[in-house]
């Protein structure tokens, strides 16, 4: 599968955005997907991710709250809707699927993941 993320931006603190991650190449359906985050200087970090059917979702602790992940299957299309930003969002945010079945703590695990974006900069200005 391909997956390809927009949406990122500048934006400032306070303010929202909605990332978008479009997948092509195989059922969008047979893939749990996932958002994860990589500051610089830091190591990529789990964001949120989702069941293939959409019923279940899971969140870091940082971004509980102020982050949504939702999936339309019908569009092939994943969403991180994200509100209340603060400067240590930023971040590159990749989209990634897993074809796996994922248990609530693996979910989280980047080695779970077989698929990546290419990323999409969100940039928060304080």
């Amino acid at each position: 599968v391909q997956l390809v993320e927009s949406g990122g931006g500048l934006v400032q603190a306070g303010g929202s955005l909605r990332l978008s991650c479009a997948a092509s190449g195989d059922t969008f359906t047979d893939y749990n997907m996932g958002w994860f985050r990589q500051a610089p200087g830091k190591e990529r970090e789990f964001v949120a991710a989702i069941t293939w059917s959409g019923s279940s979702t899971y969140y870091s602790d940082s971004v509980k709250g102020r982050i949504t992940i939702s999936r339309d299957n019908a569009k092939n299309t994943v969403y991180l809707q994200m509100i209340s930003l603060k400067s240590e969002d930023t971040a590159v945010y990749y989209c990634a699927a897993s074809g796996r079945i994922l248990s609530t703590g693996q979910v989280m695990s980047i080695s779970r993941y077989g698929y990546w974006g290419q990323g999409t900069q969100v940039t928060v200005s304080s």
